[in-house]
């Protein structure tokens, strides 16, 4: 069984900190008990829909870091999600590693994804990419990383030890990541409406990001 030190993940390292604060957000400047839900990787038929039914049944807004081509396939499930109040991030056109991409190439896909997904919110895929692909996209693009990570895809780690990475990770002006991915749907499912009741049990309001962060 993992420890929980191994899967409790926090800011992304501080190289990409010191990065101005105007480009790249790990955690939202805040003075009360605010956070920010954001899911990665969808929309896709078999996750998106749930999750958004957690959300409407807690009233709670987030924000969905969507793949371009997964917004090509299933346009109605991303039409939803704005219906629905969220807002949208681009997460690169096929979820594209920055450290195995060239800079142009990667400048490409993430632009390929703003032809489906109009945003000024970007989070990396795996939270990776280079310097030289942040000096071509934070003109075009806010970076969003994040404070707190579930670990939600990770087949190693329980719906348990994902509600536990959360909820012990929260802060004010957290941006907490979760998944709705097919790997991740266990997980998400089982951790997510805990985690929202915990949050909102202990005076926490949730907000979705947009792009005039």
């Amino acid at each position: 069984m993992p420890s929980l030190k191994r899967f409790t993940n926090v800011c992304p390292p501080w190289f990409y900190r010191v990065l101005s604060p105007r480009y790249l957000l790990c955690q939202v400047p805040a003075s009360n008990r605010t956070a920010y839900l954001t899911f990665d990787d969808g929309p896709v038929p078999e996750a998106t829909p749930d999750v958004l039914k957690v959300l409407h049944d807690y009233r709670v807004k987030a924000t969905f870091f969507c793949v371009g081509n997964n917004v090509r396939q299933h346009r109605e499930i991303f039409q939803h999600v704005l219906e629905d109040g969220h807002t949208v991030g681009n997460h690169s056109f096929d979820h594209i590693n920055g450290w195995k991409t060239s800079p142009g190439a990667y400048y490409n896909n993430v632009m390929h994804c703003r032809d489906f997904v109009e945003s000024r919110l970007f989070r990396p895929p795996h939270g990776r990419f280079t310097p030289s692909q942040y000096l071509l996209l934070k003109k075009e693009f806010r970076f969003v990383l994040w404070s707190v990570l579930t670990m939600d895809y990770h087949h190693a780690v329980s719906p348990e030890q994902c509600f536990i990475n959360a909820k012990e990770n929260l802060l004010p002006g957290s941006i907490i990541v979760f998944h709705d991915s097919v790997k991740a749907k266990k997980n998400l499912l089982t951790a997510l409406p805990g985690f929202i009741e915990y949050a909102l049990s202990e005076g926490y309001s949730f907000e979705a990001l947009n792009g005039a962060l």
